[in-house]
């Protein structure tokens, strides 16, 4: 479309996820282990994007689209869920949703990022790194899976 301004929408949101979560850590003192996708090995506390799902909505005429992406983060807090490591995912969820609200165009001047969902994983374990007789099964993390929501139109 001629004058339309077009913008990478899903790997400005990827890596909106990314320098959210980097800079809140940086800010709050957090050693957090932050990676674009998901990681070969896990020593927590680690973040990553797990995926990326994007739903487009035509209002009105098929020249102007709404898109909406959803960045899904995984935050691996720890082995399991002891009242150390729920109270240290508490604190990092309420503050990092108010990180996001302050940053709300981290993925670009003409789009909006905010959390939406924050789900307690508490038996978590890595999908994609099968178990076999040299690593031994996978171990179960206290998690928290969190989805960033971006908007943007044109």
């Amino acid at each position: 479309m001629p004058g339309v301004t077009r913008i990478a929408f899903q790997a400005a949101m990827r890596a909106a996820a990314v320098d959210l979560l980097k800079d809140y850590a940086s800010s709050a003192s957090i050693k957090l282990q932050v990676y674009a996708a998901r990681p070969a090995s896990l020593f927590p506390p680690t973040a990553f994007v797990d995926r990326l799902t994007e739903t487009t909505d035509y209002p009105g005429a098929v020249t102007w689209r709404q898109r909406t992406v959803r960045a899904e983060v995984m935050v691996v807090h720890g082995l399991f869920d002891s009242l150390e490591a729920v109270t240290q995912k508490d604190a990092f969820v309420d503050e990092f949703m108010d990180w996001v609200t302050d940053n709300v165009h981290a993925a670009g001047a003409n789009t909006t990022i905010a959390v939406v969902s924050a789900d307690d994983e508490p038996a978590w374990s890595p999908d994609w790194r099968p178990a076999n007789a040299t690593n031994g099964p996978n171990p179960t993390y206290y998690a928290t899976r969190l989805i960033l929501e971006g908007f943007a139109g044109g």
